[in-house]
């Protein structure tokens, strides 16, 4: 059965608008495409014609609402998908600042444990400095009374030094003298501090006591047989101080139980040579032999 001719143009606008309205989806096009193929075998008989009609202007009619709610649908999902973006793209932002404050804070608690355990050190700093002040202070009180006791005591040091020279074996008598009464000198100096005066003496002692273990030999006047006469003096630490006239004639010894020389045989005369020749370094070491006071004598 044959158409109209606007009948068939009239079907085909709309079937051309569903096709477009269905492109949306893939399920209404597969549904809208099976109620054209129903409406195009209706229309194959010319006894369905009218009611073809009345379903395809419902079917058009639906399809329309369908579109438009689809419309509204995926209108709706595209703003929500936007609003999602800007809440994604807020939190991915509150993410980034909450790490970097993380960050921060880790940083920032590391410098603060750093600080507590400078700050325990310096508190026992405080502490021990506040006991050092405290014995200081007690030292301080004590000064004036250690000032008035070490300025006699130093005294009585060089009276004893001074003593001990004059009793000692007779040997650099200018040099010690002139130590001593260096050291008299400067006791009674106000420019010269305790601790000053108290070292020169010290080192008085020093020197004094290493005598008794070096070899000097060295030249001085001496009275021999009553007569002022230079000589070649040798000090073999404490043990022994001999003397030889410088023609080699004369050989003696220092006796300090008497306090006096004692002129010494012939026997003594080459070991007294020879021993100022090892101390002067003109001559290798070797025995020689020197008066020597026994123990007890």
């Amino acid at each position: 059965m044959l158409l109209h001719p606007s009948t068939v143009y009239f079907v085909s606008n709309a079937r051309n608008a569903v096709e477009l309205k269905v492109r949306l989806t893939e399920d209404k096009f597969i549904r809208v495409i099976i109620r054209i193929g129903k409406i195009m075998k209706q229309l194959q008989s010319s006894s369905g014609l009218l009611a073809a009609l009345l379903l395809l202007v419902s079917l058009v009619s639906v399809i329309t609402v369908q579109a438009q709610s689809l419309d509204e649908v995926l209108g709706i999902r595209e703003a929500t998908t936007l609003e999602g973006k800007r809440s994604q793209a807020k939190i991915d932002e509150l993410k980034d600042d909450t790490r970097d404050l993380l960050s921060q804070y880790k940083r920032v608690m590391k410098i603060v444990d750093g600080l507590k355990v400078y700050n325990l050190q310096q508190e026992r700093l405080i502490r021990n400095q506040n006991e050092e002040l405290a014995e200081l202070a007690n030292s301080i009180d004590s000064v004036t009374v250690i000032e008035r006791q070490i300025g006699p005591l130093i005294e009585r040091m060089i009276d004893n030094l001074a003593k001990f020279v004059e009793l000692d074996v007779p040997f650099l008598m200018d040099e010690r003298d002139d130590r001593i009464a260096f050291l008299r000198e400067t006791l009674d100096r106000a420019d010269v501090s305790v601790a000053e005066k108290f070292s020169q003496v010290m080192q008085a002692y020093q020197v004094e006591n290493a005598y008794g273990s070096t070899i000097e030999p060295y030249t001085d006047m001496i009275d021999v047989n009553g007569k002022s006469t230079s000589v070649d003096m040798l000090k073999w630490g404490r043990v022994s101080l001999v003397f030889q006239t410088l023609n080699g004639e004369t050989t003696g010894v220092w006796d300090n139980s008497k306090r006096d020389w004692v002129i010494l045989g012939d026997e003594y005369r080459a070991g007294v040579r020879d021993a100022l020749r090892i101390a002067r370094k003109t001559k290798t070491a070797d025995l020689v032999k020197l008066p020597v006071r026994a123990a007890g004598e």
